[in-house]
């Protein structure tokens, strides 16, 4: 039985579709709709551009504002038809229709890859034909994140580096870097491989004893993916940190004839191997009991004066604290104290007597001043009024005689008068 095979249809890559079978008819329409050249500016189709993460769906609306029950056909960035009106010529089962009414056609694209990037064409086959395109970006978020360390021990004081490194993400990755929870600063390279970046963020970081076992955060800042991050805990090894405790008497002095305990603690990383007490510029006392970190003195006497120093070591290095002890006759630091008492008492009531005396100092010299002023302000006044008298007498007389004898209205007063001016 013989078999008519059609034509090909328009098909290809729009996403990498295989060749399909069309009738004749629909070919014949579909190139004649490829021949026109869309002449419109596309102002009445409506369409937004579309991001997708790759893999995941995207989709493709193309919309009419004013239907007028034109054709509405969706092209791949080739310029091949993905849709006409409901059908589709392309035989890419991800493309799938989602909507199609005399307003609107819309397909989802399942599965999105790098290839499918680029422009989409909605056409509205109108009088004259209208076309518009959307945009559709694929982001790549990154395949791997690393974080390599210079050194898995490192010693207190040290400088380590630490490197992060983002694989083949699209666009490139911003990588931020955290101890704990304070946000440090890196520094980064980018390279590009075809279409892919992979990004190596640097961290320079001086480490303490207070740094072990902390979290080092690397964490990348990418539109594709949120909350992408790994970590390395921090180990840092340290020499000892080491300290007296006096155990007896837990208060007051050391006094002559009582015992006296002290334990020395460090701790570092490693343990420390070996505690020691030795006494500074001397020998330790023959009576001297000392077990591990414990030293003891059972009954103190004036010769054990002197610095008692503890040591402690381990493979960083060594470090020591030192505990000064002076003995105290018991009489002699009860009367001390006593002593001190009295003296605190004398300076007291001296220095009540210093502030009394000048207080007293201060107000006979104000007294004295306002004396002074009183006096002063006195003398003038009767000056200036033996004057005044005369000039009155004066003020009416011929002669100098006869203004000492009207000066004060009588004869002896004007004769008083007259023996003073004289």
């Amino acid at each position: 039985m013989a078999s008519r095979t059609e034509p090909s249809g328009c098909s290809g890559r729009g996403g990498g579709g295989a060749p399909g079978i069309l009738p004749l008819p629909l070919l014949l329409l579909l190139l004649a709709a490829a021949a026109l050249v869309p002449r419109g500016d596309g102002q009445n189709l409506v369409t937004e551009d579309v991001t997708v993460v790759e893999g995941e769906v995207a989709t493709i609306s193309c919309r009419v504002k004013n239907s007028d029950d034109s054709v509405i056909q969706l092209l791949n960035p080739n310029r091949q038809t993905i849709y006409f009106k409901d059908f589709r010529p392309l035989k890419d089962s991800r493309f799938q229709l989602v909507n199609f009414s005399n307003s609107e056609l819309r397909v989802s694209l399942t599965n999105v890859s790098v290839s499918d990037e680029g422009r989409y064409f909605c056409q509205l086959y109108t009088d004259p034909p209208q076309e518009i395109y959307t945009t559709m970006t694929v982001l790549v978020p990154p395949r791997n994140l690393v974080i390599d360390i210079q050194k898995d021990i490192a010693t207190e004081g040290e400088e380590i580096e630490l490197n992060c490194t983002a694989m083949a993400s699209r666009p490139a990755t911003a990588i931020r870097w955290f101890k704990g929870n304070k946000e440090l600063t890196g520094k980064s390279e980018v390279e590009q491989w075809s279409d892919m970046f992979t990004v190596t963020s640097q961290l320079l970081l001086t480490v303490g004893r207070e740094d072990d076992g902390v979290p080092v955060i690397c964490l990348v800042d990418h539109p594709a993916v949120k909350d992408l991050q790994t970590q390395r805990y921090l180990e840092v090894i340290y020499k000892p940190q080491v300290r007296v405790l006096q155990n007896y008497p837990l208060q007051g002095l050391t006094r002559e004839g009582e015992p006296l305990e002290l334990t020395c603690t460090a701790f570092g990383k490693p343990q420390p191997t070996e505690v020691k007490w030795l006494r500074v510029d001397d020998e330790m006392p023959q009576h001297v009991v000392v077990s591990g970190s414990n030293l003891l003195i059972n009954n103190l006497n004036k010769t054990d004066n002197g610095t008692y120093r503890c040591e402690a070591s381990n493979a960083v290095g060594k470090s020591s604290a030192d505990y000064m002890l002076f003995v105290y006759d018991t009489t002699a630091t009860t009367e001390s104290a006593i002593h001190d008492s009295r003296a605190g008492d004398e300076g007291s009531i001296r220095a009540v007597d210093h502030a009394v005396i000048g207080g007293v100092v201060a107000v006979v010299v104000f007294a004295m001043l306002c004396l002074l002023i009183i006096l002063g302000r006195y003398f003038a006044r009767h000056k200036g009024t033996y004057f005044t008298h005369e000039a009155k007498g004066a003020d009416d007389a011929a002669d100098a005689d006869t203004a000492i004898i009207n000066a004060e209205g009588g004869q002896n007063n004007s004769e008083e008068k007259k023996e003073y001016f004289i």
